[in-house]
């Protein structure tokens, strides 16, 4: 992504409880968060000044906290009004906020009941996750060697640091063989998400994704399946086999980065963005942006 490095910007993070320099938001070299894996994010957009779905990423993050076995040291509307409050303190109009929480450092060893939790929200300007080029011809993705893990061996419902290494290693080898991204199957072999995004089939009119049984199930998912029921469009939640990709007409991904963007291909199956894709793509954005004030 263009501009500064992430830890040479400009600006204040909020991190536990007061607002530090950019530069300064540091934590020690030992902490749990960093070498177990024991931290948890959300990726929360603003448009126009306001925040959508505040208050289900908020509710999310808890449920990752949870699921990790660790209580969050601030309530959900403490944390909904530092949301608010840093993005009118850094002037933010469109932009990604980056709530997280991590055990600290007091302990090193693979136990850290006693470890204190530590939080911090940072919020900057994010254009689109894809460039406009990648977004208007369609995302060529290639199918990862990586697979999501049984849901028995992970919790698989929480939004947390240690669940995306496999992602950073299948996106860097689609970038590195020329692809954008990578699909993921889950472990039984049936088609799972991209990297960072849920994915949906189109044919005949009928919109296809995969059951969120082993992945997270984003809130632009839900979001764009009430906006196609909104539409009277059929969804149909099911496993997928990847051979069922050479009948399918359209197919995108969904996410807060990534939005609602059309995919060209994936390995040897094509697709072509049409009136569905377009149609959700324009729903999308009209249900994210804030609504016009009326004048008086």
């Amino acid at each position: 992504m263009a501009g500064p490095a992430f830890d040479q910007r400009e600006g204040s993070i909020w991190y536990n409880g007061e607002y530090v320099d950019w530069k300064d938001a540091k934590l020690h070299v030992l902490s749990h968060g960093l070498h177990y894996g024991s931290l948890v994010f959300e990726g929360v957009r603003a448009y126009g000044g306001k925040i959508f779905k505040l208050e289900e990423h908020t509710e999310r993050l808890f449920r990752s906290a949870d699921a990790l076995g660790f209580k969050l040291p601030y309530t959900r509307d403490e944390l909904n009004q530092v949301q608010l409050d840093i993005l009118k303190k850094e002037g933010l109009q469109d932009a990604y906020l980056r709530p997280c929480a991590w055990r600290g450092s007091e302990t090193m060893g693979v136990a850290a009941q006693s470890n204190s939790i530590n939080m911090v929200v940072a919020a900057w300007d994010w254009p689109s996750y894809f460039s406009p080029e990648e977004r208007l011809k369609g995302l060529k993705l290639a199918i990862a060697e990586w697979r999501r893990p049984d849901p028995r061996t992970i919790p698989c419902k929480a939004k947390a640091a240690g669940l995306y290494m496999i992602c950073t290693l299948s996106k860097h080898k689609a970038e590195n063989d020329g692809y954008t991204d990578a699909v993921m199957l889950d472990h039984e072999g049936y088609v799972a998400e991209a990297t960072a995004a849920n994915i949906f089939f189109v044919k005949d009119g009928v919109l296809h994704t995969p059951r969120p049984d082993s992945f997270l199930d984003g809130i632009t998912r839900q979001t764009v399946i009430q906006l196609a029921k909104r539409r009277g469009l059929e969804v149909l939640e099911r496993k997928i086999l990847p051979e069922e990709m050479a009948d399918f007409e359209e197919c995108f991904l969904t996410g807060t980065a990534a939005e609602v963007t059309p995919v060209a291909s994936i390995d040897k199956y094509n697709f072509k963005p049409a009136e569905i894709t377009t149609r959700l793509m324009h729903d999308y954005m009209d249900e994210v942006m804030p609504k016009a004030v009326a004048a008086e």
